[in-house]
């Protein structure tokens, strides 16, 4: 697979003060989607949610038409430990959203990237794990976000630039910069907060699983 774009670099002083933009973003998240931390044990399930996206989805996750070997590597080499990586899961524990917060090694940037299988479209879930990844990058010391999309990609175009993030276009591709505001109290709980709603939304999800396969086949 092909080393990973790299990072545009930032001169410029991280942000102070959070802005207007990104405040207005987060106030209209009204509904709440669990979105949960995954780890290594969650690798097969993370290869088989990117498997899924047909050609378009993968342009627009990859930046380039890539084929089932490379996604698998791509999986393969996913560090759990160093990023951060979650997603939304259905009644039947069927991954159907994930993001991937790509921390840099030397600290105050990172890389987000998001794919939403097309039966779980028009539920807000690309807002609400771009949102948890902005927490989650304020809460780890990441003054500027960056995400690498297709040009084509309204419905992530439209999230990022309400944030207030700066849009730059080079033929079929896009780059967004999203200065974030530090991390506060608030933003440290709400991280905590929303990762043990998460947990238990999918204890809940697990247990009714598992009583659909004990209960008789309906007629």
């Amino acid at each position: 697979m092909p080393t990973p774009m790299p990072m545009p670099t930032n001169n410029h002083a991280p942000p102070t003060t959070p802005t207007r933009a990104w405040g207005a973003q987060t106030a209209k998240l009204r509904s709440w989607v669990p979105v949960r931390t995954l780890n290594a044990r969650h690798r097969a399930q993370v290869t088989t949610h990117l498997l899924a996206l047909d050609d378009t989805d993968r342009m627009r996750r990859f930046g380039h038409l890539a084929s089932d070997e490379r996604i698998r590597h791509y999986a393969e080499r996913m560090d759990f430990e160093r990023d951060d990586v979650f997603g939304t899961f259905d009644r039947s524990l069927k991954l159907v959203a994930l993001g991937h917060l790509a921390l840099d090694a030397g600290g105050g940037t990172g890389e987000f990237g998001v794919s939403v299988q097309r039966r779980a479209r028009g539920r807000r879930l690309g807002s609400q794990l771009f949102a948890h990844a902005v927490t989650h990058a304020r809460n780890r010391q990441v003054h500027t976000l960056y995400i690498h999309l297709a040009r084509d990609n309204a419905a992530m175009l439209a999230i990022v630039q309400r944030a207030g993030a700066a849009v730059s276009f080079e033929g079929s591709d896009a780059v967004a910069e999203l200065a974030l505001p530090a991390d506060t109290l608030g933003s440290q709980l709400h991280e905590l907060l929303d990762h043990q709603a998460a947990e238990f939304d999918y204890r809940l999800k697990m247990q009714a699983l598992r009583v659909d396969t004990l209960l008789p086949p309906r007629n």
